[in-house]
């Protein structure tokens, strides 16, 4: 994964705002929804609160073990693409096979 995707991933969902918040409970630059912390926490026996997800450092270490959990070869059956992880990030753990999300990692590319 490289730092060019998560910045792109910033740009589109909080055009690089730590403080950005979501009509759905999305927050900072990420825009991580409570679930996405609460799911990192319990995998990696971490202690991140959602308000946390406005230190960008913080927002980037749940991202990274969302894609540790969910952007794997084993689970997609091949090599992953950081479209897939555009996906992911958008639609969630299956959001790499579903078509909402093709907007989404489009807009990600450019």
């Amino acid at each position: 994964m490289t730092n060019l995707l998560i910045a792109a991933i910033i740009a589109v969902e909080s055009g690089g705002n730590d403080w950005a918040r979501g009509r759905a409970g999305e927050l900072g630059a990420l825009q991580i929804r409570p679930c996405v912390v609460r799911d990192v926490n319990q995998h990696f026996g971490l202690r991140y609160k959602h308000s946390d997800m406005t230190n960008r450092a913080a927002a980037i270490h749940v991202f990274d073990c969302y894609m540790k959990m969910y952007a794997t070869d084993k689970r997609l059956g091949r090599a992953v693409t950081d479209s897939d992880r555009a996906r992911i990030w958008n639609g969630g753990p299956n959001g790499w096979k579903k078509k909402s999300t093709k907007s989404y990692s489009k807009k990600v590319q450019q």
